[in-house]
């Protein structure tokens, strides 16, 4: 069996810019997703905003079969040409992960025709993050809920049409709640949107965290089938 071959790509920005960041994830969120992704056995490469074409060539994009994205400063500064080739093999058949406040992402926003706005606030308070579909794919190997000490608050409403399915629903010290683990079904892709994940907190070592990406990317990845035919078609039967 081949393995599943993932892309990684993340703005690499906060990493550089910020030292208590730098602390956190010396070579950048995308490494440690890239490492733990690794361990488990797939087929791993990263991309950043500054390489050339974002990193996410016509050739790159060809050979992924989940794309992982995470970002946050510079969403104004991904090239429309990339967002419209990410686009399109999405809905051929590519799996995304959005994370965190990749929600303001022009491709999440794209793909889900909305503004994607919603409620924060960054005060460290501890995120419960229930399980409410138990028999999903990617709640595998959790128990009901997980919780993390410090993490920025993401509140609703949040501005995006129903989830096809909702994986988690997250709960904060300060009394909010949000729908933070919502799947989508776009042509031949599948979408999970996972709400943790603020560059100042540790929160991508997290072993629950890692599970739920694990688990994602093996529900995201695509279904080895032919692709659908469209257009004018002769019948099947004789037609009197």
């Amino acid at each position: 069996m081949s393995k599943i071959r993932v892309t990684v790509w993340n703005e690499y920005i906060h990493e550089r810019k910020d030292p208590e960041v730098a602390k956190i994830y010396p070579k950048g969120i995308h490494t440690v997703i890239a490492e733990f992704l690794r361990r488990e056995g797939f087929e791993v490469r990263t991309a950043t905003l500054d390489e050339e074409e974002h990193g996410l060539t016509e050739e790159v994009l060809n050979n992924t079969d989940v794309l992982i994205w995470w970002g946050h400063l510079a969403h104004d500064k991904v090239s429309d040409i990339v967002v419209d080739r990410v686009y399109r093999r999405v809905l051929e058949g590519m799996g995304l992960i959005v994370l965190h406040s990749a929600h303001y992402s022009k491709i999440f926003k794209r793909l889900m025709g909305t503004t994607c706005s919603l409620k924060w606030r960054e005060a460290g308070e501890k995120e419960r993050i229930w399980v409410v579909a138990p028999w999903h794919p990617i709640a595998q190997g959790l128990g009901d809920y997980f919780e993390l000490e410090h993490e920025e608050m993401y509140g609703e409403p949040f501005d995006i049409p129903p989830p096809d399915e909702l994986v988690f629903i997250s709960w904060f010290k300060g009394g909010e709640v949000f729908r933070s683990g919502c799947c989508f079904y776009r042509g031949m892709g599948k979408i999970f949107y996972f709400r943790p994940g603020h560059e100042t907190y540790p929160t991508y070592y997290d072993e629950n965290v890692q599970r739920v990406i694990i688990n994602a990317v093996r529900w995201a990845a695509p279904v080895k089938r032919p692709r659908p035919k469209f257009g004018r078609v002769e019948p099947l039967e004789e037609i009197s």
